[in-house]
């Protein structure tokens, strides 16, 4: 990596710090400030300083210790650059979430190596929701590493500084077809684990597949979670963080703020792009720049939770390679943001076509529809967000930064 210290201010320079983040594994920073949860990107973590924040945390994600395929033969690497990261935040995370799949065949000698990986982190306080690889081999070993203080097949809560953290499992007997599932005993403890939380309490939900239907087609989502959520409901902030798809997707439901991270070993495809889930193979010098890009940025024109995905994207438009399984995508209709302005203001497209939201300008913008059916991420210069539109009608959208830009896509 070359050195892009800005001397002048003691560090290192926005531009430059982009340029290092692509070499990064993926990793989100989670504040507590004033009773009030709130995501920090790894990025801006780096050049804040100390802060007076109650405390914060960390999540990573599918580290698959054991894989080497093409999709990615170093995941070592990988992680250990995302760790480097957390170990260099100027004020360390109280707390560290792994959302599942530890390892990519459960061997006992693939949790060592990640317990020695992770053993080095300034971070000790250390959670673990398994994934489907963790338990698949039914050797328990996950379970005699990480059970101990667990209920069942491995859940569990507990409270840090006002934040109620509840750890769910829901790869357990995966059925041939189906989703992810918690069960009817996980759902008894889990309603009684809530009922006398005070309504006020941030909950914090992590488990391994997505909590919402991303996508049933691939298994991804879980079939029982509504029973689940239901308990969550007279919450006033639920925060709801999972892995498994190894991609950033959101989710804004009422009261519920739903996250998947990336992985720190290999991308997979964006839902419906492929004929199948599965490691996907990008070209080589694009493969960290995918891996290093999950990040999450504090909204400061509100004062709830904001989930801020901020992805480092190649400036050069690096796209992904195209393979039989995995065919390289791109969007039908491209709206360029450019001096405070959509362009163009009105497009007309086919039901069913992806539009591309690429930002031009030299400060961020976030896309949303007035109807809430899609919200990008905080977008940087030169940063692009897709979304695809199934159903036919008129859809408004806004810059929530700068709410006087505005735009409209009819969808035929």
């Amino acid at each position: 990596m070359s050195n892009k210290l800005d001397e002048s201010n003691g560090g290192i320079s926005r531009r430059g710090f982009l340029e290092c983040m692509a070499w990064l594994g993926t990793g989100a920073v989670w504040t507590m400030t004033g009773g009030v949860l709130r995501s920090e990107p790894l990025t801006n973590a780096l050049a804040l300083g100390k802060k007076s924040n109650d405390f914060t945390f960390v999540q990573i994600s599918d580290t698959h210790i054991g894989f080497s395929k093409d999709a990615n033969k170093d995941v070592i690497s990988t992680l250990q650059s995302s760790l480097s990261m957390i170990d260099a935040l100027p004020v360390q995370p109280d707390l560290l979430l792994h959302t599942g799949d530890l390892t990519h065949l459960a061997k006992p000698e693939q949790f060592d190596t990640l317990a020695q990986m992770l053993s080095s982190l300034r971070v000790k306080e250390q959670f673990f929701s398994p994934g489907e690889h963790d338990v698949a081999s039914n050797n328990n070993e996950f379970l005699q590493r990480y059970g101990k203080k667990t209920k069942g097949d491995g859940w569990q809560s507990f409270d840090h500084k006002g934040v109620h953290f509840i750890g769910l499992v829901n790869v357990m007997n995966l059925k041939a077809g189906g989703m992810g599932s918690l069960g009817a005993e996980q759902l008894e403890w889990l309603e009684r684990d809530v009922k006398h939380i005070s309504h006020s309490t941030p909950i914090v939900v992590f488990a391994h597949i997505p909590l919402w239907s991303v996508y049933p087609d691939w298994g991804w989502g879980t079939d029982d979670s509504a029973q689940a959520l239901g308990y969550l409901k007279k919450f006033g902030s639920v925060t709801v963080l999972n892995g498994h798809i190894h991609q950033v997707m959101q989710k804004v439901e009422g009261n519920v703020t739903f996250h998947t991270a990336m992985s720190t070993a290999f991308p997979q495809p964006k839902p419906g792009t492929a004929k199948s889930p599965g490691p996907m193979k990008v070209n080589d010098d694009a493969l960290r720049t995918l891996l290093g890009t999950t990040t999450i940025s504090r909204m400061s024109s509100d004062n709830m939770i904001a989930i801020v995905d901020r992805p480092i994207v190649s400036a050069s438009g690096m796209m992904m390679k195209s393979d039989e399984n995995h065919p390289m995508t791109s969007a039908d209709h491209t709206v360029t943001i450019d001096n405070f302005k959509f362009t163009p203001e009105v497009i007309e497209v086919a039901t069913g076509s992806t539009v591309r939201f690429l930002n031009k300008d030299d400060i961020p913008h976030q896309v949303v529809a007035n109807n809430n059916e899609f919200k990008s991420p905080l977008l940087d210069t030169d940063q692009f967000y897709d979304t695809t539109l199934t159903a036919k009608g008129v859809v408004k959208y806004y810059c929530s930064l700068h709410p006087k830009m505005t735009g409209e896509i009819h969808i035929l």
